[in-house]
């Protein structure tokens, strides 16, 4: 029969340890509280905080060294806001504590991942459009044809119902295609700094934008390649 495996043994948060996280909250002194700190509940909340990125595998997030000090400047303001009354311990307490903290920190950096992947996906669509100039299927004047009637049809677009992120927009995109020659770098990163700084808005608010004009822009596209638009 297999024996258990015995269970570590938690040697930096001792019964020490919750005394004196204890006592810290049941004075106002600050001396006092600033040598339990110090001598105690410093040294415990350094190993806290190592064992549960460790344990639950916080490592992967960005700037982790960072943020695991952050996180102990963290527990050091609300420390002072356990209650011993309520029958938990010290150390469940703020394992649970620094857990959700961390949790929430790689919930903030998965949304901030999407976002990054809906920005490329959407600065290739905008690649797309100025790819076209280099496709072998259409000639010099063919293309030279495509790109005076996208920007009049990107002109058209424009209608007093147009919301006025969308108006920035629209005219960013504008300006863009008016000035190509006068552009040094034309990738996904500078695209995507151009339009900000044309229309001061963030990613979000201008992948909006973008989102309605492709539908528009899909529908040109198609009318073109079919010889609808001459």
């Amino acid at each position: 029969m297999a024996r258990r495996r015995a269970r570590k043994k938690n040697h930096y948060f001792t019964k020490v340890t919750e005394q004196a996280i204890v006592d810290y909250c049941a004075t106002e002194n600050l001396a006092e509280r600033t040598a339990l700190y110090v001598e105690h509940i410093q040294p415990a909340f350094d190993e806290l905080v190592t064992k549960i990125v460790y344990t639950y595998k916080f490592t992967s997030l960005e700037n982790i060294d960072y943020l695991k000090e952050d996180c102990k400047i963290w527990l050091t303001t609300i420390l002072g806001k356990f209650d011993p009354s309520q029958g938990k311990k010290a150390f469940s307490y703020f394992s649970v504590v620094t857990k959700n903290w961390f949790t929430h920190k790689a919930k903030q950096q998965l949304k901030k991942n999407k976002r990054e992947v809906e920005y490329g996906s959407l600065i290739r669509e905008i690649e797309a459009i100025s790819a076209e100039k280099s496709q072998t299927v259409l000639d010099a004047k063919e293309e030279r044809e495509f790109w005076e009637f996208l920007l009049v049809e990107i002109h058209s677009w424009k209608n007093p119902n147009l919301k006025p992120n969308e108006e920035k927009v629209l005219n960013a995109i504008i300006t863009l295609m008016t000035n190509v020659e006068q552009i040094e770098i034309f990738n996904k990163k500078a695209i995507y700094l151009y339009m900000r700084e044309i229309t001061g808005l963030n990613t979000k608010q201008i992948v909006s934008c973008l989102n309605k004009m492709r539908e528009k822009f899909k529908i040109f596209k198609g009318k073109w390649n079919e010889g609808e638009i001459k």
